[in-house]
């Protein structure tokens, strides 16, 4: 398994939902805050409403390596997860060393109310020849911690927000260096992630991909009223997979069309 799909590509579609416009929420419902959510799983809460978003992203070192990976992406945003389904489209550069290999994800998105969302998705479809990854699918339930002690009284927003889920693929096959090395084949296959604010200014985040635990940051900045979303953390916190932890770090824009 390419460190991309395991630990990029994720964490990429997760950084998109922050530029999805709320669609007159009721002013008793708290909508999430605009930063990250996860590190390497996905959210719920799509790209959505004609929103157009790129990124990129690196893990250091990748696993059983010294060397470092990297990823690129770009896509869109469609639809109203309101009314009737959100659809996120991206086409990944799971290579940026070279630029010959890419693949394709998307998710549908569907807003229950009560800032909850449940989100199905599909990754790492090969465009063109070569890459070493399977695809991988997943569903997942996103939801913002309603009440006062989670609720940001200056930005009226869910300072707390979890996601729990199931996949295949990056989120339950473990990588023949790992199966090599002891660790077995396949991981949990569930998956979940937790964010709190800490401050009005970024989250913490922890989560668990199924294979591993994470932990980060995540702080959104805005230049001339366009975000900029960074997510920075370590993998591979336990010995359940990889041969030690590993620095993560992606960033990204999105803006309407």
């Amino acid at each position: 398994m390419k460190p991309v799909t395991r630990y990029l590509i994720p964490a990429l579609m997760g950084l998109f939902t922050l530029q999805s416009p709320d669609a007159g929420a009721a002013l008793t419902i708290y909508q999430p805050n605009s930063h990250g959510k996860s590190l390497t799983t996905p959210v719920a809460w799509g790209a959505s409403n004609n929103v157009f978003f790129v990124g990129a992203g690196g893990t250091s070192p990748s696993p059983y390596t010294a060397q470092s990976d990297g990823a690129a992406v770009f896509g869109v945003g469609l639809g109203d997860p309101k009314k009737d389904v959100g659809v996120q489209i991206s086409i990944t550069s799971i290579d940026i060393s070279q630029w010959q290999e890419y693949s394709a994800s998307f998710q549908l998105s569907r807003d229950l109310g009560n800032a909850s969302a449940v989100g199905v998705g599909l990754q790492n479809v090969m465009i063109t020849n070569g890459g070493d990854s399977g695809k991988s699918y997943f569903v997942v339930y996103s939801h913002g911690v309603q009440g006062n002690p989670f609720i940001d009284k200056t930005t009226r927003e869910s300072k707390l927000t979890y996601s729990i889920g199931a996949g295949t693929g990056a989120y339950s096959k473990k990588s023949p260096a790992d199966i090599l090395h002891g660790k077995g084949t396949y991981g949990t296959y569930v998956f979940g992630n937790v964010a709190y604010e800490v401050a009005h200014s970024f989250n913490v985040i922890t989560d668990w991909s199924g294979l591993n635990l994470n932990a980060g940051l995540s702080k959104t900045f805005f230049i001339s009223k366009l975000p900029i979303g960074i997510v920075i953390g370590v993998a591979d916190l336990t010995k359940y997979s990889g041969d030690g932890p590993r620095l993560v770090i992606s960033g990204g824009t999105g803006f309407p069309f």
